[in-house]
């Protein structure tokens, strides 16, 4: 008989904090904040926050401001250094890709699925922390499942340094009386819509209707998120090389844009930019979004698909400025353009890093 199949997840601890540390071991033990330039005064937000300074309520995705506010005096703040953390996912990952017998998917910098066939899931899971160890001196945690939903969620009980296993057998012991935010892929949004329904934990939202929640959010959104309160999800780790299917690039202005002219100005540098990171890859561009963050915190983003592909600048600029047509007459204290690429034709793949924070 075959060895079960299992999905392994990998998270590196706190990861972009702790490459910070190994480049300046007298940060040990402090907390350590990684944002923008560094400078808390300025607008940006937080990368990532050590535990030391995630005991103090600072976390990713917190403007720079408020973690100063929140932070001890001994806290310390970094810029962000994408090089560095490059390198070190790097290392993580070829390190991970060389044990015996697993398959890696890539994530992200900071995680991975391993797929393996072995009786002992958590032996190979302490290979892999081991060998990250020796060869990063960063550590990891790993979630073990039947599945790469369970994988995940299991991770979180295992941090730090740890690991633990979360299947079907132990899935509503272990998730049942949860809210349905501890569950992957639901935010805070989907939360409030569940709640509506009578729906707050992960037990209620296995148990809920397929019909009501397929009103509330479609035919494909309503069955997957109440199989996802079952723990249901995707068993098969894929090695196929990662493939961008866009480029962004976004500011946070230290002074708020407020004339239309500066807005614009803004935005036909971000679409050159844009349109450069996917001219690299040889790939055309079909879509073009458009990013907005006005004063002092709302959000919106929105798009159109191009007429046809373009490999021209011009036409990308051209339809990032047609956006802005959308745009109300309020202070920008942020922008961002994203180029949505053609995929690439099968058997001609090209790989590249997933990286965090695209709009």
């Amino acid at each position: 008989m075959s060895a079960p199949r299992w999905v392994l997840h990998v998270d590196m601890d706190q990861f972009i904090a702790a490459v910070e540390v190994l480049r300046r071991p007298e940060l040990a033990g402090l907390p350590v904040i990684v944002g923008g330039r560094g400078d808390p005064t300025e607008r940006a937000v937080v990368s990532t926050a050590s535990y030391e300074a995630r005991a103090f309520g600072i976390g990713s995705g917190m403007p720079l401001k408020i973690a100063a506010r929140k932070a001890p005096p001994d806290a310390v703040f970094l810029p962000v250094d994408h090089a560095a953390y490059e390198e070190a996912s790097a290392q993580v990952m070829a390190t991970l890709r060389a044990l015996p017998g697993v398959v890696l998917e890539v994530l992200g910098w900071d995680e991975c699925f391993l797929g393996v066939a072995t009786d002992d899931p958590e032996s190979v899971a302490q290979q892999a922390q081991d060998a990250v160890l020796a060869a990063t001196r960063l550590h990891c945690t790993v979630g073990i499942g039947d599945n790469k939903v369970r994988a995940k969620i299991a991770t979180e009980f295992g941090k730090p340094r740890g690991t633990f296993r979360l299947t079907a057998q132990n899935w509503f012991e272990v998730m049942g009386e949860r809210p349905t935010r501890a569950l992957w892929g639901v935010g805070a949004k989907v939360e409030k819509r569940l709640a509506a329904h009578g729906i707050g934990t992960v037990r209620e939202l296995a148990d809920a209707s397929t019909d009501e929640l397929v009103a509330e959010f479609g035919p494909r959104m309503g069955v997957w998120y109440r199989e996802l309160g079952r723990g249901i999800g995707p068993a098969v780790v894929d090695d196929t090389p990662w493939v961008a299917r866009s480029h962004s690039r976004e500011t946070t202005y230290q002074q708020n844009l407020v004339t239309r002219a500066d807005i614009e100005d803004a935005v036909r540098v971000l679409a050159g930019q844009a349109f450069d990171d996917c001219a690299a890859e040889g790939r055309a561009v079909m879509r073009v979004h458009l990013k907005v963050r006005y004063a002092p915190f709302d959000t919106k983003t929105w798009g159109r698909k191009l007429a046809e592909p373009t490999a021209e600048r011009e036409d990308v600029v051209a339809a990032a400025l047609a956006l802005c047509d959308a745009l109300e007459d309020r202070e920008v204290r942020l922008l961002g353009v994203r180029a949505e690429m053609v995929m690439p034709e099968e058997g001609d793949p090209v790989e590249r890093t997933p990286v965090r924070g695209r709009i």
